[in-house]
């Protein structure tokens, strides 16, 4: 099975976040690391669901999830 990404982010509680609400939407998902390994400030995170999830997932993750930048996410 191939996961499909749904939703890329450099910070590690807003995938947290997105993942619980798929999650509380009866939608499974993982949340695979990309980051770099030594420094972990390169790269992102990335929700991924089953492709039969896609199209839903990616509805709720467009029109249900916004967040706020903050001061220290827009250095």
């Amino acid at each position: 099975m191939q996961w499909q990404t749904v939703y890329q982010t450099p910070y590690p509680h807003r995938a947290g976040i997105v993942q619980q609400i798929l999650l509380e939407r009866g939608i499974q998902s993982v949340i695979l690391d990309k980051k770099d390994s030594m420094y972990g400030l390169w790269g992102e995170l990335e929700v991924q669901v089953h492709p039969m999830d896609v199209i839903r997932a990616l509805k709720i993750v467009r029109y249900e999830i916004s967040f706020e930048q903050s001061d220290e996410e827009s250095l």
